[in-house]
């Protein structure tokens, strides 16, 4: 536990929960909380390897069946994407990319308090589009789940079949993010302390999530975690504006 900030893994244990609860993925809490502790383009390695063991857990603990159309038309797009959103975040300043979160965060959370029937076409053209979107945003700024959320919410799963199939995505695009994060340079050394935590957090985080799901409504903890989500976006852009 040497040299282990427990503040950042106790953060990361609730961002999992609240994720996989609210059904938005943990990297919508997890990149902009990190961002208080580390810079950003470290949080964006961090994110990879944790959302590798979080998304297999997932598959593990809502392995009631997988959406195979669903599995191609989103998931391949999104791997594409994904590799093209890692490259660009090497380009573009970091300091602009904090900012495109931050304003990112607060208009999706806005955008689905204050439109709550808001719903996409259930189509194969708009699972394309969704899917490359949630790549792109998940490779560029660390965080893609909510779209892809959104996407496939309008095809009404069953709720195990729609969490497996989008944690089957989200390791699809977090396994090639990987190789193309460490390529950048963003996985050091000397944070590779926190993997094992993050592991563990992964499997915990989303056992303890399943478990409130069978007793809270999730429509209910939905708007609690985009109010969430609204409040961390403008913390994000408070913090970015006093630099």
């Amino acid at each position: 536990m040497k040299d282990v900030n427990l503040t950042f893994i106790l953060l990361a244990l609730i961002a999992e929960i609240v994720g996989t609860v609210g059904g938005f993925g943990s990297s919508v809490f997890f990149v902009p909380l990190g961002n208080f502790y580390f810079d950003f383009q470290t949080v964006l390695g961090l994110t990879a390897i944790f959302h590798l063991s979080s998304n297999l857990s997932k598959i593990f603990l809502f392995k009631k069946g997988l959406n195979k159309r669903l599995l191609l038309v989103i998931g391949i797009p999104s791997v594409l994407f994904v590799v093209l959103g890692g490259f660009l975040s090497n380009i573009i300043d970091s300091t602009y990319l904090e900012i495109s979160l931050g304003i990112f965060l607060v208009g999706f959370s806005l955008l689905f308090l204050i439109k709550k029937s808001l719903t996409i076409s259930p189509n194969n053209k708009n699972a394309i589009i969704g899917g490359s979107f949630s790549g792109f945003s998940a490779g560029l700024l660390g965080t893609g789940g909510a779209i892809r959320g959104l996407t496939m919410a309008s095809f009404n799963l069953e709720k195990s079949v729609f969490i497996a199939t989008s944690a089957f995505i989200d390791f699809m695009i977090d396994f090639s993010r990987t190789f193309v994060y460490f390529n950048n340079g963003y996985i050091h050394k000397h944070d590779l302390k926190y993997v094992p935590y993050l592991f563990v957090i992964g499997v915990v985080g989303s056992f303890i999530g399943k478990k409130i799901l069978h007793h809270i409504p999730q429509n209910k903890f939905r708007r609690l975690s985009l109010f969430l989500i609204f409040v961390i976006g403008m913390i994000s852009m408070a913090k970015l504006i006093k630099k």
